[in-house]
């Protein structure tokens, strides 16, 4: 099973394979626009910096977020 990440076009840009981890790291590994694997690393102050970013309303809309239905424009 794969999580994909979209592009403002709805192309996929990511599609995430697998999380593990390695040490303290986050380690992310799938591919790049359906065909270039990749492997990401996510580390402990990187996580601080994105959970500055998090507000209470972007906080509870990902709480949410997994009970929530896909939404399509056009």
């Amino acid at each position: 099973m794969t999580a994909k990440i979209f592009d403002s076009n709805k192309g996929e840009l990511m599609a995430i394979a697998e999380l593990e981890r390695e040490g303290n790291d986050l380690v992310i590994r799938g591919k790049i626009y359906g065909a270039m694997p990749m492997t990401a690393r996510l580390r402990p102050e990187e996580v601080r910096h994105l959970l500055k970013l998090l507000s209470p309303r972007i906080l509870l809309f990902l709480l949410t977020m997994p009970f929530r239905g896909s939404q399509t424009k056009g």
